[in-house]
């Protein structure tokens, strides 16, 4: 297939110099002394609120409409109630009578051209809450923000199946806002557009679906160019005629019965009886009702109701298959569950909705997508790439699933897709062989900017052996690494066709492709990256591929390299530590005792992730030449830091390859409950000689982490590293230490700081809290018992069930030096939260982390808190695909950042985009301007509103799922 044209969008910022710089007085541009005039300040306020009755929320987002930027902002606005501020956030906040005053934060004063900020404040109030209508900036008056349009996409229906090459009727609703009108309507399958309709009501037909699993949508634009778009649809198209049911998953109470629908996919020439009988499993769920059910052609696509009942004891699942001659069957899995099992059914109801193929969570491999969206950049760069993080909560959520039903085989599916996919085969690392452990790499430094690199190769700087090579190769009988790559773009929209066993197939290669992001230093954001292959080639990017982007030396190779992410192989391990607990306490141990002894072998080869970078000695080491190389253990600092890495020639007599550890360390990363089971737990112990050894000493080196980086109020600081900068400088004078390792507030990346999302505290603490539940260890309670009281004091949950929990962190001061024997307090180590949010998937790994604590300690306000949330988010926060929130994406402005390419480098992505010194973000991903809610993008960088979505990540659903399980085992 030959790569497509690349579309250029107008290059706005060049145009719109060009048009200022001709609107200049000629003696300006002739170097005059006439002064400049800065542009009058233009500014929009978007302003939501969630009400509750006697309180709410409000929401307001500042855009800079003008052409300067603003440098420092005061946002004025007066309600005509009784409205009283409680407290605020991402501002400072004040009122005086009805009028109120937010000045701008310390870190948000500046809202360059075109972009915007958003704050926020809970108020109480009676009677009435009418909302402000006119809003000043620094005493400029503001525009209202245009809303864009709503559009809804009505059919087909959410969960429908039809028959290959029969018609699929779409139709959508739209509205439009602010006076606008409707201009059209495109009806999208994916990001395929398939139609447009120009008049209402708005509808077409597709009879040209292919078979498997679709998410439609629809997007209307409206007179003024904004657009919208409606929540994608998930129906599936069979190859035949079908049966269809309306659930795939049912949870049933003891002593009780539940329901779900049949109806057939196509109309039929004749009657038709649809029979359903349990198949397989629990023998006390039964058909009691809808049995038999006829359908005629007249009829055919109304529902008809089946219903089963669960005997009065026991639990477990069962599988119902609706038959008919002629048609394909419908399965549904019912699980009976205990009397009290409202948070197991909900767990259920939502694995139903993650796991149906039509809901677009999994491409056709099985491969959980990052998110059902495909336009989103975070640390993926696109929905439908995914990461080893997406795996392993695949893996826990199976885990979880098998403990419900005590069906393991979807958990032992699980980790075999990951397994193909994820873990590189020996087609894809074939130099290992050629590894020395004496000299595992060559050194180069990291720098502080992409725009210093690429970094030169410096092969006189002194590295250390590495200890653990010759013994994994002996346990395991091979050369070959065991661990995840981090990063895959899971239908190969950039086109490198790095697929499990091949190099750079190119775009009409199909399916998982390997791929690498981030290369060039802390400062690189993902909005700065040059997307590579692992397996480079030489076939796209320059002369040398893309190997010269990022290292300098005299001549490249062609090359394979990888890169693990030790948090997401600790989640698989932490996985199938779950998955072996509860299917032994069901009797079923040997049923996932297999896929467990693979777990442990992952962990064998996730040491990696203690070492320094370059095997040199843990503690003090400063200064590249004048830092000792390691020489075995004391090269280990015992925690999980931030990767693990290795590579090698693609020619298989080149004769070189290459490992490294990684010298950062982060709290949000660590895994006490990994540790455990791999030092201690049995079915989980690595075959190697010193493996469950490493892994008793990470344990107490991991607690003893945690509480040097506890605050004075209780949260979690940053981390530590070995080598200052990347590059064994020097750090400041009075940088406090761990083991020698150097305090680093922000370790790994800066932009945006690595410290200050607070799900890195929720993640981290949850799994302090399931090693504290299984073992009562008293180190990990001291940690938890001032955490939680902190998490607690900054949570917010409202009496409509809505919530607030922390959203972004503010640091200041250092740890004391860590003194094993005597911990320091920590007095001078502060946190503030700086903003506060609902997101889903963090309020739910923190309530797992309440409910995990409130088990063991028997905190009530832990227990009672840890309800509300996941309560809340189940009751207002639902949708057709799972449970979400809006999000407003003011860094999408970001989409036109420059991306550092040196000057006269020039090369090409396999879709033909040209990648040199005058690239950006976009224009090196052109595939986004395709996307159906690219026009959002578009809109926002013309100075329009930041564009609002509503993501559907799996990580976070699964956590959601997950936590309800949880609370479902230990607190209901």
């Amino acid at each position: 297939m030959l790569p497509r044209t690349r579309r250029r969008r107008p290059a706005r910022r060049l145009w719109t110099a060009v048009v200022a710089a001709l609107a200049l007085p000629f003696a300006m541009l002739s170097g005059g002394s006439t002064p400049a005039q800065a542009a009058a300040l233009q500014c929009s306020v978007d302003y939501k609120t969630n009400d509750w009755g006697s309180g709410f929320t409000a929401e307001l987002t500042l855009t800079n409409r003008g052409t300067d930027a603003i440098s420092g902002w005061t946002l004025t606005y007066a309600y005509t109630g009784n409205q009283k501020l409680t407290n605020g956030w991402n501002g400072i906040w004040s009122q005086s009578g009805t009028a109120v005053t937010v000045n701008n934060a310390s870190y948000n004063g500046t809202i360059a051209a075109g972009a915007a900020v958003s704050t926020g404040a809970q108020f109480t109030y009676s009677g009435t809450n009418t909302a402000p209508t006119s809003f000043a900036v620094n005493g400029t008056t503001c525009t209202g923000a245009h809303q864009p349009p709503i559009t809804v996409l009505t059919s087909p229906a959410a969960g429908a199946v039809y028959t290959q090459g029969d018609a699929v009727p779409f139709a959508a609703t739209a509205a439009a806002a602010d006076g606008a009108t409707v201009s059209k309507v495109e009806f999208y399958d994916d990001t395929t557009l398939l139609g447009t309709d120009t008049t209402s009501p708005y509808s077409l037909s597709v009879s040209s679906l292919t078979v498997g699993s679709h998410s439609l949508l629809a997007k209307a634009y409206d007179s003024l160019g904004a657009s919208g778009s409606s929540t994608p649809v998930g129906i599936t198209v069979a190859s035949g005629p079908s049966v269809v049911a309306s659930a795939t998953q049912l949870a049933v109470q003891q002593g009780e019965s539940g329901t779900y629908t049949v109806k057939l996919s196509t109309q039929p020439s004749a009657n038709v009886t649809v029979t359903t009988a349990r198949a397989s499993g629990n023998t006390g769920l039964s058909v009691s009702g809808g049995a038999s059910l006829t359908f005629t052609p007249s009829n055919w696509n109304t529902a008809q109701t089946v219903t089963i009942a669960a005997n009065a004891s026991g639990t477990g699942a069962a599988s119902f298959e609706s038959t008919a001659t002629g048609h394909a069957k419908a399965a549904v899995t019912v699980t009976q569950i205990a009397a009290s099992g409202e948070y197991d059914a909900r767990f259920l109801e939502l694995y139903g909705k993650i796991t149906n193929p039509a809901n677009g969570y999994f491409s056709p491999e099985g491969i959980p997508y990052h998110s059902v969206e495909t336009l989103i950049v975070e640390a993926p760069d696109h929905g439908h790439e995914t990461t080893s993080e997406a795996y392993s909560y695949l893996l826990w959520l199976q885990a979880m699933y098998g403990k419900v039903t005590g069906d393991w085989s979807k958990f032992n599916g699980a980790w075999e897709i990951m397994e193909k996919y994820m873990i590189p085969t020996h087609a894809d690392q074939p130099t290992n062989s050629f590894y020395n452990a004496s000299k595992p790499a060559t050194y180069a430094p990291e720098l502080d900017t992409p725009n210093e690199y690429p970094a030169k190769l410096d092969g006189t700087v002194s590295v250390g052996p590495d200890p653990i090579a010759g013994e994994l190769k002996s346990a395991y009988g091979t050369d070959d690494v065991y661990g995840m790559h981090w990063l895959q773009d899971v239908d190969n929209v950039y086109g490198y066709g790095n697929s499990p066993g091949k190099c750079e197939a190119g775009p009409a290669d199909t399916g998982p492709s390997y791929i690498n992001t981030f290369q060039r230093g802390a400062q690189e954001s993902v909005w700065e990256t040059v997307p590579q292959p692992t397996c480079d080639n030489f076939t796209y990017g320059g002369t040398n591929g893309y190997l010269d982007l990022f290292t300098g030396d005299a001549s490249y190779a062609k090359q394979w390299k990888f890169t693990n992410a030790p948090d997401a192989d600790a989640r698989a391990v932490q996985a199938a530590y779950w998955a072996d607990v509860w299917a032994k306490e069901q009797g079923k141990g040997s049923d996932v005792s297999a896929t467990v002894t693979k777990a442990a072998k992952m962990g064998d080869y996730l040491r990696y992730a203690m070492y320094d970078k370059y095997f040199k000695k843990i503690g003090n080491c400063v200064g590249p030449s004048t830092c000792a190389a390691g020489t075995g253990k004391d090269a280990s600092h015992y925690l999980l830091s931030w990767y693990y890495a290795w590579g090698g020639a693609t020619d298989t007599s080149a004769g070189w390859a290459w490992r490294i550890g990684s010298s950062h360390t982060h709290g949000g990363y660590q895994n006490p409950l990994a540790a455990y089971a791999l030092a201690s737990y049995a079915d989980l112990k690595p075959k190697s000689s010193t493996g469950a050894a490493d892994w008793n000493t990470s344990l107490t080196r991991q607690l003893e982490f945690y509480r040097w980086l506890q605050s004075n109020e209780g949260a979690i600081a940053g981390g530590a590293t070995n080598s200052w900068a990347g590059r064994y400088a020097t750090p400041p004078s009075g940088t406090s230490t761990f083991y020698g390792m150097y305090y680093d507030q922000q370790p790994v990346y800066h932009d945006p700081p690595s410290n200050q999302w607070f799900g890195f505290q929720a993640w981290s603490m949850e799994r302090v809290a399931e090693y504290y539940q299984q073992t009562g260890n008293a180190q990990a309670k001291t940690v938890l018992d001032k955490w939680v009281d902190w998490a607690l004091s900054k949570t917010t949950v409202n009496p409509d069930g809505t919530y607030l929990i922390p959203s972004t962190l503010q640091w200041s001061g250092q740890p004391d030096t860590w003194n094993a024997s005597s911990p320091g307090a920590n007095a001078s180590l502060h946190v503030t939260v700086a903003d506060y949010t609902n997101d889903v998937g963090v309020a739910a790994a923190y309530a797992k982390t309440l409910t995990y604590y409130a088990d063991r300690s028997g905190d009530t306000e832990a227990a009672t808190t840890a309800k509300a949330l996941l309560d809340g988010m189940w009751d207002n926060y639902q949708d057709s695909l799972g449970i979400a929130v809006p999000e407003t994406r003011t860094d999408y402005n970001r989409f036109d950042d420059a991306v550092y390419v040196p000057s006269g480098w020039t090369g090409d992505m396999p879709n033909g985009d040209l990648v040199n010194a005058s690239s950006t973000f976009e224009s090196i991903r052109s595939f986004y301007e395709d996307d159906p809610a690219w026009s959002k993008i578009e809109a926002y960088l013309a100075g329009g509103a930041a564009p609002s979505f509503t993501y559907h990540r799996f990580w976070a659903q699964a956590d959601i799922a997950l936590a309800m399980g949880s609370y479902a085992e230990l607190l209901e």
